[in-house]
Protein backbone atom coordinates (compact mmCIF):
# COMPACT_ATOMS: atom_id res chain seq x y z
CA UNK A 1 0.00 0.00 0.00
CA UNK A 2 2.06 2.88 -1.65
CA UNK A 3 -0.17 5.40 -2.94
CA UNK A 4 -0.62 8.27 -1.86
CA UNK A 5 -4.43 7.43 -1.45
CA UNK A 6 -3.29 4.62 1.28
CA UNK A 7 -0.25 6.73 2.36
CA UNK A 8 -3.01 9.51 3.33
CA UNK A 9 -5.20 6.50 4.71
CA UNK A 10 -2.72 5.97 7.20
CA UNK A 11 -2.17 9.50 8.43
CA UNK A 12 -5.82 9.68 9.45
CA UNK A 13 -5.83 6.54 10.89
CA UNK A 14 -2.79 7.38 12.71
CA UNK A 15 -3.92 10.48 13.98
CA UNK A 16 -7.93 9.31 14.71
CA UNK A 17 -9.57 11.11 11.76
CA UNK A 18 -11.56 7.76 11.35
CA UNK A 19 -14.43 7.05 13.64
CA UNK A 20 -16.29 3.65 13.42
CA UNK A 21 -18.94 3.56 15.50
CA UNK A 22 -22.17 1.11 14.98
CA UNK A 23 -23.89 1.35 18.19
CA UNK A 24 -24.22 5.09 17.88
CA UNK A 25 -24.35 6.22 14.33
CA UNK A 26 -23.08 9.81 13.53
CA UNK A 27 -26.04 12.32 12.08
CA UNK A 28 -24.77 14.38 8.75
CA UNK A 29 -26.09 17.69 7.81
CA UNK A 30 -28.27 15.71 5.25
CA UNK A 31 -29.65 13.72 7.52
CA UNK A 32 -28.37 10.16 6.91
CA UNK A 33 -27.11 7.96 9.49
CA UNK A 34 -23.80 6.79 9.42
CA UNK A 35 -21.37 4.39 11.08
CA UNK A 36 -18.32 5.70 9.63
CA UNK A 37 -17.22 9.14 9.87
CA UNK A 38 -14.44 10.93 9.12
CA UNK A 39 -12.91 13.84 10.19
CA UNK A 40 -10.49 15.92 8.18
CA UNK A 41 -10.57 19.40 10.41
CA UNK A 42 -8.13 17.20 12.74
CA UNK A 43 -5.49 17.05 10.43
CA UNK A 44 -4.76 21.10 10.77
CA UNK A 45 -3.25 19.88 14.39
CA UNK A 46 -0.64 17.52 13.10
CA UNK A 47 2.15 19.63 11.17
CA UNK A 48 3.34 16.38 9.36
CA UNK A 49 -0.29 15.74 8.10
CA UNK A 50 -0.95 18.84 7.72
CA UNK A 51 2.10 19.57 5.21
CA UNK A 52 1.35 16.04 3.28
CA UNK A 53 -2.24 17.26 2.70
CA UNK A 54 -0.81 21.11 1.85
CA UNK A 55 1.77 19.42 -0.18
CA UNK A 56 -0.17 17.13 -2.06
CA UNK A 57 -3.58 19.05 -3.18
CA UNK A 58 -1.14 21.66 -4.34
CA UNK A 59 0.87 19.63 -6.42
CA UNK A 60 -2.72 17.96 -7.94
CA UNK A 61 -3.25 21.46 -8.99
CA UNK A 62 0.28 21.92 -10.39
CA UNK A 63 -0.52 18.88 -12.57
CA UNK A 64 -4.10 18.77 -13.75
CA UNK A 65 -4.65 22.93 -13.45
CA UNK A 66 -1.42 24.72 -14.21
CA UNK A 67 -3.69 27.51 -15.95
CA UNK A 68 -5.30 28.31 -12.35
CA UNK A 69 -5.10 31.49 -10.97
CA UNK A 70 -6.67 31.47 -8.50
CA UNK A 71 -7.93 29.27 -5.17
CA UNK A 72 -11.00 29.33 -3.60
CA UNK A 73 -11.47 27.08 -0.39
CA UNK A 74 -15.30 26.22 0.65
CA UNK A 75 -16.19 27.10 4.63
CA UNK A 76 -16.15 26.16 7.22
CA UNK A 77 -13.98 22.77 6.41
CA UNK A 78 -11.73 23.89 3.71
CA UNK A 79 -10.89 27.35 4.45
CA UNK A 80 -7.69 26.50 6.25
CA UNK A 81 -6.91 23.76 3.55
CA UNK A 82 -7.79 26.79 1.08
CA UNK A 83 -4.90 29.18 2.92
CA UNK A 84 -2.24 26.75 2.55
CA UNK A 85 -2.88 25.46 -0.71
CA UNK A 86 -2.80 29.06 -2.11
CA UNK A 87 0.27 29.91 -0.24
CA UNK A 88 1.83 26.92 -1.70
CA UNK A 89 0.89 28.16 -4.62
CA UNK A 90 1.86 31.62 -4.58
CA UNK A 91 -2.23 32.31 -5.89
CA UNK A 92 -4.87 34.75 -4.35
CA UNK A 93 -7.24 32.59 -2.33
CA UNK A 94 -10.86 33.69 -1.31
CA UNK A 95 -13.46 31.46 0.49
CA UNK A 96 -17.03 30.84 -0.16
CA UNK A 97 -19.84 31.09 2.24
CA UNK A 98 -23.00 28.09 2.68
CA UNK A 99 -24.94 31.12 2.02
CA UNK A 100 -24.72 35.23 2.38
CA UNK A 101 -23.74 37.22 5.66
CA UNK A 102 -27.38 38.62 7.04
CA UNK A 103 -25.23 41.49 8.07
CA UNK A 104 -22.12 43.91 7.18
CA UNK A 105 -21.37 43.23 3.27
CA UNK A 106 -23.98 40.50 2.99
CA UNK A 107 -20.71 38.72 1.12
CA UNK A 108 -21.06 35.22 -0.09
CA UNK A 109 -17.80 34.93 -0.86
CA UNK A 110 -14.93 36.59 0.93
CA UNK A 111 -11.68 37.63 -0.61
CA UNK A 112 -10.69 39.24 -3.76
CA UNK A 113 -9.90 37.71 -7.11
CA UNK A 114 -8.95 39.01 -9.92
CA UNK A 115 -11.47 39.53 -12.64
CA UNK A 116 -12.30 36.62 -14.55
CA UNK A 117 -10.16 34.43 -12.29
CA UNK A 118 -9.80 30.58 -13.55
CA UNK A 119 -10.34 29.14 -9.72
CA UNK A 120 -9.56 25.55 -8.65
CA UNK A 121 -11.89 24.78 -5.77
CA UNK A 122 -10.29 23.23 -2.44
CA UNK A 123 -13.01 20.90 -0.37
CA UNK A 124 -11.78 19.05 2.76
CA UNK A 125 -14.62 15.88 2.15
CA UNK A 126 -16.90 15.09 -0.18
CA UNK A 127 -20.07 12.92 0.87
CA UNK A 128 -23.21 14.15 -1.17
CA UNK A 129 -21.54 17.14 -3.27
CA UNK A 130 -24.27 19.34 -2.51
CA UNK A 131 -22.30 22.34 -0.51
CA UNK A 132 -19.38 22.04 -2.51
CA UNK A 133 -21.21 21.90 -5.69
CA UNK A 134 -23.06 25.41 -4.43
CA UNK A 135 -19.64 27.09 -3.62
CA UNK A 136 -18.72 26.14 -7.65
CA UNK A 137 -22.36 27.42 -8.90
CA UNK A 138 -21.10 31.05 -6.54
CA UNK A 139 -18.08 31.50 -8.20
CA UNK A 140 -19.40 31.03 -11.47
CA UNK A 141 -22.60 33.54 -11.04
CA UNK A 142 -19.91 36.03 -9.88
CA UNK A 143 -17.97 35.71 -13.32
CA UNK A 144 -14.92 32.89 -12.61
CA UNK A 145 -14.01 30.14 -14.46
CA UNK A 146 -14.01 26.90 -12.00
CA UNK A 147 -11.38 24.39 -13.74
CA UNK A 148 -12.21 21.74 -11.35
CA UNK A 149 -12.23 20.65 -7.62
CA UNK A 150 -9.55 19.21 -5.56
CA UNK A 151 -10.47 17.39 -1.89
CA UNK A 152 -8.91 15.58 0.90
CA UNK A 153 -11.51 12.71 0.70
CA UNK A 154 -15.01 10.97 -0.83
CA UNK A 155 -17.39 8.78 0.25
CA UNK A 156 -17.82 7.92 -3.27
CA UNK A 157 -21.40 7.74 -3.37
CA UNK A 158 -23.20 7.53 -6.68
CA UNK A 159 -25.35 10.29 -6.22
CA UNK A 160 -22.31 12.74 -5.53
CA UNK A 161 -20.61 11.29 -8.32
CA UNK A 162 -23.75 11.85 -10.39
CA UNK A 163 -24.15 15.90 -9.39
CA UNK A 164 -20.86 16.64 -10.09
CA UNK A 165 -20.94 15.32 -14.27
CA UNK A 166 -24.12 17.33 -13.97
CA UNK A 167 -22.36 20.24 -12.77
CA UNK A 168 -19.68 19.80 -15.43
CA UNK A 169 -16.67 19.69 -12.43
CA UNK A 170 -13.99 17.23 -12.27
CA UNK A 171 -13.34 15.96 -8.72
CA UNK A 172 -9.80 14.90 -7.68
CA UNK A 173 -9.06 13.64 -4.05
CA UNK A 174 -5.80 12.57 -2.29
CA UNK A 175 -7.75 9.40 -0.82
CA UNK A 176 -11.22 7.82 -0.75
CA UNK A 177 -13.39 5.21 1.63
CA UNK A 178 -12.09 2.51 -0.63
CA UNK A 179 -8.65 2.86 0.62
CA UNK A 180 -9.39 4.32 3.97
CA UNK A 181 -11.57 0.50 4.17
CA UNK A 182 -8.94 -1.85 3.09
CA UNK A 183 -5.93 0.23 5.42
CA UNK A 184 -8.44 0.34 8.91
CA UNK A 185 -8.66 -3.40 7.81
CA UNK A 186 -4.68 -3.73 7.39
CA UNK A 187 -4.12 -2.41 10.27
CA UNK A 188 -6.82 -3.73 12.37
CA UNK A 189 -8.41 -1.09 13.31
CA UNK A 190 -11.67 -2.40 12.47
CA UNK A 191 -12.36 -6.20 11.23
CA UNK A 192 -13.68 -8.65 8.98
CA UNK A 193 -17.00 -8.59 11.28
CA UNK A 194 -17.70 -4.93 10.62
CA UNK A 195 -17.53 -5.56 7.10
CA UNK A 196 -21.33 -6.43 5.91
CA UNK A 197 -22.53 -3.53 8.31
CA UNK A 198 -20.60 -0.96 6.32
CA UNK A 199 -21.27 -2.81 3.10
CA UNK A 200 -25.14 -2.65 4.51
CA UNK A 201 -24.48 1.25 4.50
CA UNK A 202 -22.45 2.18 1.70
CA UNK A 203 -25.05 0.34 -0.69
CA UNK A 204 -28.46 2.41 0.75
CA UNK A 205 -26.78 5.62 2.96
CA UNK A 206 -29.92 7.34 2.89
CA UNK A 207 -31.55 4.81 4.69
CA UNK A 208 -29.35 2.99 6.43
CA UNK A 209 -30.30 3.05 10.55
CA UNK A 210 -33.88 4.16 9.85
Amino acid sequence: MSTIAHQFAELLLDVQCIKLQPEQPFTWASGWLSPFYCDNRKTLAYPHVRTFVKDQLAALVRERYPQATAIAGVATGAIAQGALVADALNLPMCYVRSKAKDHGMGNLIEGTLPEGAKVVVVEDLISTGGSSLKAVEALRAAGFEVLGMVAAFTYGFPIAAEAFAAAGVELTTLTHYEAVVETALASGYINEAHKPLLAEWRANPGAWGK
